[in-house]
């Protein structure tokens, strides 16, 4: 008998429509890229200020100062321990902020838009060969928290520049967002503890 070859289902144009709108989300990715495009550019300003700081420029520290929201009791003359700490926790917030945006782009493109199509690409993301809506919420809830943890030190660092409501404020907003992470963790846990036991 000879094998007839299997027949696409017909999709109305309603479906047809409606799985299309996904591509709405195109525009919000290219958005997205350009943020980073723009983070790249501030990550380049705030290094070439600290290195026109080292080699002595005023107004390149002063800058840098402005930049970090440090204020010192007096006008620094010249680069101290404390603010190369805070700009280089900056230069690491904006780090882990673009970071974030290439799990947010590439993640979500993958999962929301369309496949790219990069398996056996020697470039592929370790992570995107296993992506889906749940890992995604669990990595982007974890990139959150390093991105707090990096705003909470900087604020501990110069702590006399706040107040004590602010430093409250900061820490629970902190631990809030460990504690959604968690929930966020422990519940797709149990949705995939769940899934796996209806499977057998």
């Amino acid at each position: 008998m000879p094998k007839h070859p299997a027949t696409t289902p017909q999709t109305g144009i309603v479906p047809t429509l409606i799985f299309a709108s996904r591509w709405l989300q195109l525009p919000l990715y290219v958005g997205l890229i350009l943020a980073q495009v723009i983070y790249v550019y501030h990550f380049w300003v705030e290094l070439v200020h600290l290195v026109q700081a080292a080699l002595g420029s005023q107004p390149a520290l002063a800058a840098l100062v402005e930049n970090i929201g440090y204020k010192p009791d007096e006008v620094p003359t010249k680069l101290s321990e404390t603010v190369i700490m805070l700009v280089v926790l900056a230069l690491i917030d904006v780090v882990m902020i673009s970071n974030l945006l290439i799990m947010v782009i590439v993640g979500g493109y993958e999962t929301f838009v369309s496949r790219m199509n990069l398996e056996g690409h020697p470039d592929q993301p370790e992570w995107l060969s296993h992506v889906n809506a749940s890992v995604l919420k669990v990595k982007l809830g974890l990139s959150i928290i390093g991105i707090s943890s990096i705003h909470l030190l900087k604020t501990f660092i110069s702590a006399d520049n706040y107040t004590d409501r602010v430093l409250i404020a900061q820490t629970a907003i902190h631990i809030t967002f460990l504690l959604s992470a968690m929930a966020i963790a422990y519940t797709e846990r149990l949705m995939h503890g769940t899934s796996e036991s209806k499977g057998h």
